[in-house]
């Protein structure tokens, strides 16, 4: 069996994008599970569906829900108690190891920890499995840990102090972005358009939807 764990934001940049329907054909080229967290859920579904301005985009989500195209772990017998134990002990590692003004700072959230969590509960179950996450900070804690520091310093624009050692559990998960997932779409012809024009534009339209693809990365997958 194979999974891939969406994040809230490659599923809202797909939306937003209206690519939501590449995901029918990607989950039968895959041949695997598409899943998604309790924390997610809440995120994209749950909460969103009390906002008018939300709502309908919430709607669409919950529809791939109902269809089966995304499952809940539950599916494959992991339990949102499970999740939420593995899920509080990333955090702890993630929110203390990063120190400024002898403060620690928070740079992870629920959501994005929860589907490290679900990956390591698949890896235990001998489950291949890959996160679908638009947001640079965590896929920088387990891809390049040494970028944090400049990250955070550019970020709050003081000195930080990164505790390398907590950083390690990090190492092991493997990440794929809304781009990545829209550039295969393209190659395999599940996008449904087709000229020289549609790769650029769509990665392009999920960089700047949220994901964090730099333009030498676009350029890059455009040459592939």
């Amino acid at each position: 069996m194979k999974a891939l764990i969406f994040d809230s934001g490659t599923l809202i940049n797909l939306s937003m994008n209206g690519l939501l329907y590449i995901l029918k054909d990607l989950k039968k080229l895959m041949k695997g599970k598409f899943l998604i967290t309790e924390d997610v859920k809440y995120e994209i579904i749950d909460r969103p569906l009390s906002i008018k301005k939300y709502e309908f985009e919430a709607l669409r989500i919950q529809e791939l829900l109902k269809d089966g195209i995304l499952e809940m772990p539950s599916s494959i017998n992991i339990s949102n108690e499970e999740i939420k134990k593995e899920r509080s002990l990333l955090m702890e590692l993630a929110n203390h190891s990063v120190e400024a003004d002898n403060h620690f700072i928070e740079i992870v959230s629920n959501a994005e920890m929860s589907c490290l969590a679900l990956s390591s509960e698949l890896a235990k179950r001998n489950i291949d499995n890959i996160i679908a996450i638009d947001e640079r900070t965590t896929r920088i804690l387990s891809e390049k840990p040494e970028n944090i520091e400049k990250i955070m310093e550019n970020k709050f624009h003081y000195p930080v102090k990164i505790n390398f050692d907590k950083l390690k559990a990090f190492s092991s998960f493997r990440f794929i972005r809304s781009s990545e997932l829209v550039y295969v779409a393209y190659k395999k012809g599940i996008l449904g358009m087709k000229g020289e024009k549609v790769l650029e534009a769509s990665l392009y339209a999920t960089k700047f939807k949220g994901s964090s693809i730099s333009f030498e990365e676009v350029e890059a997958l455009k040459k592939l």
